[in-house]
């Protein structure tokens, strides 16, 4: 697989024609490490074979230098080999004045004169046997790595190169760029010789794509092409190794492995780096250690400081680093500066790092940390540096790192900024408050990604601070808990905090607001508890009509009293509006309200369907921070998604609750329990409760201690159950959770409508009593709270199980009332309800157009399409459903399951419950028992 050499392999036949003439030459191969000339001679004897040379080899290794005329013999014991008795003879005799040689040039002592007097007839004897060997024809002497010849040896080649006249052969040699025993006077003598130099280049593009081929069996894709091309440089010996790690891992050459090229670090291919890189001079290992430990960072006068060099002899390192092939020039980002270097490959910085004893590379570090640090440079390239050390002895090591993880926190990079603090904690020198303090800051780094670390930081800080104050500061950092709950041993801490700091009407000032934050966050923590739940609704009582909400301390208590007031709905929903959005209207856009309470606001209005205010003051909030990079960007997606449920657009909201969830996974992921409720509850709201939705393993740890992750699961699992024709099942989950709700003390109607679903499945089992029962319960709790959304869904519910004129009554009632909604997609759902109630009628067309455009506005096809249908507009059933699900739908009518039918079509049951969802909407039916029932109008259908 040697592409891109035809014309080197050409000169070299050309060359042994020529040597058959009477024309003998020498051709010196050269380039850096990797490029191929190795792989080149050994091609060489195949490509000239038609030629009829004779050809001898020899490979030069640098363990082996020591060994006196190992090359010359490895190039003469091929003719041994079926070789006439006498041409043996005198190969003895040959070896034999070698040795004698070695003794004459080492008693004639140095000098070019002495060596040649004492090797001349030696030698001579040498060209003699070569001479007797070309009888038959042409030679080709192959001689791969000159650079590691034995000193006996090049003098032979040196004394062969120039008396080549007359002798019909062709000596090829390979020479490795860079290598210091190249400038050897012996190899000079036999560079200076050459006829011919062939210095080898980096592969095409082109050439990179047809290796990749040979390797891998298949063409590749542009892009893995490109990356393979970039990453390697065109450097063959990288390119296979590469390939080869990735056909090992059975990648192949497509587009998403692009990555995995880029990234690749093969094993052989660093050790091989890390050979060459210790046979290097001093000089040039330190200044490529200076490279790899300076990383990106370092300019070349940087690196040259590091290693120790001064501006000549940090230049000569570059140069031998360059034409060995290891660095590269990188263009400047600033084009009024001069290139930067950096390696060749990523696997070369491994390389050099495995060259380095873990002494010298733990030396190195905090020597460049100590350099960057007194040149200016920033202190996360500073901190880097410390970081990949133990121990660092310099007194500003712990102010760097803070200072870094600050930096990182600001970027959105927690886990960076804890890698910097943890390292921090490493320095023995920090004590009492410095110690609490360093603790501190770490705990508000973990409290996101790691609370159960963050909690153990800070009951380790709380005892080395001197003031109650501090300690009660210090236990606010705890990660506050929003829709989720709070570890038992956390509320312990809060509890001690608020205890000892005392109750906040006895305090002023600072003070005063610790002890409001401590009480807001005990508070929250009670909210699946009614005592809890009704104390609170009390305490907000007690402020009177208009609660203090001047400071933030006072806003966060005031959210968390008010969700209380709005998950017990004992509060009318105008006064939890009118609050609200005083809340709002005092605290600042893009504040830290995400490590605080205050995001239950958002949770009130959707709940009081009046979500305009939220909706405008979280589009600020997204235009200035935008970045979706940080805890803040993920919270306001989470709340885009809630104020979006309350417009109806579950599928928009459903976009920003998985966004919220990526950001939580590499953030804050306790914000993903959050994240996975919202997923829930609009995945319900879509009707698509087989869609998927992912369970973080932060949530699934919280899944039994947070209420509202372990009833939306149960409505899901519920949802499930009753699409795929389990009424009862459907049914006893929901009612389940509904109780749990109920004895939580959580009776909101908005944002738990459990009732509407539980009364639809009564009713498909035939219960009519019980869906009144639970749909008159429904309407005087939506009274109760007195929200258009809430009133007008009773309302429809209600009318749905109520048939003639008493039924058509409610739902009108409803659509007046809903037409005061935010929620376009409740108003649809009952426009649709009554259009289909008054089929024929000359207004249910109308009714049925408007609720068509409002769920198309409202981005739910599934809706607009049973709108469209129920007024005869739409596609005819047989249209709707492809082939796939009309034999779904056959076989189901027969009585199969879901396991059945996907035997008998040989495909997964999660498909056919795919097939089955996407049938039961276009045929407008909620589950299998109503597809039954409606089979023999699809079967007319089918037939006409």
């Amino acid at each position: 697989m040697l592409h891109e050499r035809d014309p080197e392999l050409a000169l070299v036949t050309t060359a042994l024609r020529d040597a058959r003439a009477g024309r003998p030459s020498l051709v010196l191969v050269t380039g850096p490490l990797g490029i191929g000339r190795s792989a080149l001679l050994q091609r060489l004897p195949a490509h000239v074979a038609d030629e009829g040379a004779r050809v001898l080899r020899a490979n030069a290794a640098p363990m082996e230098q020591d060994f006196g005329f190992g090359v010359v013999r490895q190039l003469l014991d091929s003719l041994l080999a079926g070789a006439p008795r006498e041409l043996c003879e005198r190969w003895t005799h040959e070896s034999a004045g070698f040795a004698r040689m070695t003794a004459l040039a080492d008693e004639a002592g140095p000098g070019p004169e002495g060596h040649a007097a004492a090797h001349e007839p030696a030698l001579g004897g040498l060209r003699s046997l070569l001479e007797d060997v070309c009888a038959d024809g042409p030679l080709l002497i192959l001689v791969d790595d000159l650079q590691w010849v034995d000193t006996p040896s090049l003098r032979c080649l040196a004394y062969l190169a120039k008396r080549l006249r007359g002798l019909p052969a062709v000596l090829v040699c390979a020479l490795r760029d860079g290598e210091p025993r190249g400038r050897h006077p012996l190899v000079g003598e036999i560079a200076d010789a050459a006829t011919h130099r062939l210095p080898l280049g980096p592969l095409s593009a082109a050439a990179t794509a047809e290796t990749i081929h040979d390797h891998l069996g298949e063409p590749g894709h542009e892009d893995f092409v490109r990356a393979c091309h970039d990453t390697c440089a065109g450097n063959p010996l990288a390119l296979t190794s590469v390939l080869q790690d990735l056909a090992a891992a059975g990648h192949r050459p497509t587009a998403d492995r692009t990555e995995a090229a880029r990234s690749a670090r093969p094993a052989d291919l660093r050790e091989r780096l890390a050979r060459t890189v210790r046979l290097q001079p001093p000089a040039v290992r330190d200044l490529a250690a200076a490279l790899a430990v300076l990383g990106d960072h370092g300019d070349p006068a940087l690196a040259a400081r590091l290693a120790g060099l001064d501006p000549i002899g940090s230049g000569a390192a570059l140069r031998a680093l360059g034409e060995l092939g290891l660095v590269a020039d990188r263009p400047p980002e600033d084009r009024t500066a001069g290139p930067r270097p950096r390696f060749a490959h990523p696997a070369v910085r491994d390389a050099v790092h495995a060259s380095m004893t873990v002494t010298e590379r733990e030396r190195l570090h905090d020597r460049a940390a100590e350099l960057l640090y007194r040149t200016g440079h920033s202190d996360e390239q500073v901190a880097a540096q410390l970081m990949a050390g133990v121990t660092s002895r310099h007194p500003w090591a712990v102010g760097v790192l803070r200072a870094a993880a600050d930096t990182a926190l600001r970027r959105g990079a927690p886990e960076a900024a804890i890698r910097c603090l943890r390292r921090a904690l490493l320095d023995g020198s920090l004590a009492g408050e410095a110690r609490a303090r360093l603790l501190i800051d770490l705990a508000t780094a973990e409290r996101g990604l790691d609370p159960a670390a963050c909690e153990r930081h800070i009951s380790q800080a709380i005892p080395l601070l001197p003031t109650a104050g501090q300690r009660a500061a210090a236990a606010l950092r705890l990660s506050p808990a929003v829709l989720d709950s709070t570890p038992h041993s956390a509320v312990d801490l809060l509890r001690q905090a608020a205890a000892e700091l005392g109750p906040p009407d006895a305090l002023e000032g600072a003070a005063r607001e610790v002890a409001l934050r401590l009480e807001a966050r005990l508070r929250q923590c009670g909210v699946a508890d009614p005592a809890e739940l009704a104390s609170a609704v009390e305490r907000l009582h007690a402020m009177g009509e208009e609660p203090p909400t001047a400071t933030a301390a006072e806003r966060e208590l005031a959210a968390v009293l008010l969700n209380a007031a709005v998950l017990s709905c004992r509060l009318p929903a105008a006064d939890v509006t009118r609050l609200a959005r005083r809340i709002l209207e005092r605290e600042p856009v893009a504040s830290a309200r995400v490590y605080s309470a205050l995001p239950l606001t958002t949770v009130a209005l959707v709940a009081a369907d009046s979500v305009d205010a939220i909706g405008s003051w979280l589009s600020v909030e997204q235009r200035l921070g935008g970045r979706d990079a940080t805890v803040a960007d993920a919270f306001g997606h989470l709340e885009q998604a809630m104020v979006l449920m309350g417009r109806g657009r579950p599928a928009p909201a459903h976009a920003h609750a998985e966004h919220a969830l990526r950001l939580a996974d590499a953030h804050w992921r306790e914000l993903g329990v959050a994240s996975t409720i919202a997923l829930v509850f609009t995945a319900l709201e879509m009707g698509d409760p087989a869609r998927s939705v992912r369970i973080p393993e932060g949530a699934s740890r919280r899944r039994s201690s947070c209420l509202a992750l372990t009833v939306g699961l149960q409505f899901l699992g519920a949802a499930v159950d009753a699409q795929q024709g389990r009424w009862a099942a459907a049914v006893e989950t929901l009612m389940a959770g509904g109780r749990r709700l109920e004895a939580a003390g959580w009776r909101n109607p908005v944002l738990f409508p459990w009732r509407p679903r539980a009364a639809g499945l009564h009713h498909r089992l035939g219960d009519l009593r019980s869906a009144l029962a639970l749909a008159e319960e429904e309407r005087l709790r939506a009274e109760e709270w007195g929200v258009p959304v809430a009133v007008g869904r009773a309302l429809r519910l209600h009318g749905t199980l109520v048939e003639g004129e008493a039924g058509e009554a409610l739902l009108r009632e409803a659509v007046g009332v809903l037409r005061g909604s935010a929620n376009e997609l409740e108003l649809a759902r009952t426009l649709l309800t009554l259009g289909r109630r008054l089929q024929g009628r000359a207004e249910a067309d109308g009714l049925l157009r408007e609720a068509a455009a409002l769920a198309t506005a409202c981005e739910a096809p599934w809706l607009a399409e049973r709108a469209r249908r129920g007024g005869g507009g739409g596609a005819r059933p047989k249209d709707a459903l492809t082939r796939t699900e009309r034999r779904v739908v056959a076989l189901a009518g027969r009585g199969l399951t879901n396991t059945e039918i996907a035997g008998e079509l040989g495909v997964t049951s999660r498909a056919i419950e795919k097939h089955l969802t996407n049938s039961y909407r276009k045929l407008a039916v909620s589950g299998r028992r109503e597809l039954i029932a409606a089979l023999p109008r699809l079967q007319a259908v089918k037939g006409g």
